[in-house]
């Protein structure tokens, strides 16, 4: 079983259990002792699990975020169907603006056949969708953030104070029905604000391996997104809870 997919499963299978042992997860996924140590610290390191004297638990608080690296080996599956089903929502000639994130990179993916302005304040978006010469492309400008390969900043917020759009996609690490959208970083979470704030309508893209965890800083409640496309994965009864929400929900 690759390791991608192993991740998936510890963490598919801590939702359940909320705590388990090591003993345990080697039976459930039928691998080593050895191979489940090694994940164990991978997802720990990535601020995913947290270990403890009884076990291993989620982390429902997280004070980091994982690089685009590490982002880019979790969950690509879901977030393959999650970008494919939200780049539908553009249309031809709109302007839209593409968080930073590897959900908004691959809605980026499906959307080169279309002539569009887009704004971003993430490098690898940018210098993806420049190849294509109907598609116009803005970058926030400002500080780099490292894990994110993205601009944050005065100067990126002073771009978006100044613009309106069509749509707003918006990526989060952290979501959940009693926190919302929340992120680690204070200058993140202003340039999401404004970037919710300048576009018609705000679609979250984020996958259900995000669901239930939260950070320091709040960006928004649910109920502030028109729409939110998430993955298959979330728990039945979470979606039922989910659906008292004022939003229009997708499950790809």
């Amino acid at each position: 079983m690759k390791k991608k997919y192993r991740y998936k499963d510890i963490v598919d299978y801590l939702k359940d259990t909320n705590l388990t042992t090591v003993e345990e997860l080697v039976r459930a996924l039928n691998v080593s002792p050895a191979t489940i140590r090694r994940d164990l610290i991978d997802l720990e390191n990535q601020g995913v699990v947290r270990r403890t004297h009884g076990g291993v638990t989620l982390n429902s608080f997280v004070a980091t975020q994982l690089s685009v690296q590490e982002k880019n080996q979790l969950f690509k599956a879901e977030k393959e169907r999650i970008s494919k089903a939200a780049a539908g929502r553009v249309e031809s000639g709109s302007s839209i603006i593409l968080d930073a994130g590897t959900t908004t990179m691959e809605i980026a993916k499906n959307i080169t056949h279309l002539p569009l302005r887009v704004i971003t304040p993430d490098l690898r978006i940018a210098l993806f969708l420049s190849e294509f010469k109907q598609i116009e492309v803005t970058m926030f400008g400002g500080e780099i953030d490292n894990a994110s390969q993205s601009c944050v900043g005065e100067h990126a917020r002073r771009l978006l104070q100044s613009i309106h759009t069509d749509i707003a996609f918006i990526s989060s690490n952290f979501w959940s029905f009693e926190h919302g959208v929340t992120t680690p970083k204070e200058a993140k979470t202003a340039l999401k604000i404004d970037m919710i704030g300048c576009a018609e309508e705000s679609i979250l893209v984020v996958d259900s391996s995000k669901y239930d965890s939260f950070s320091l800083f709040k960006v928004a409640e649910l109920e502030q997104f028109s729409e939110i496309y998430t993955d298959d994965g979330l728990e039945k009864d979470i979606r039922e809870k989910l659906k008292y929400l004022n939003v229009k929900l997708h499950f790809m």
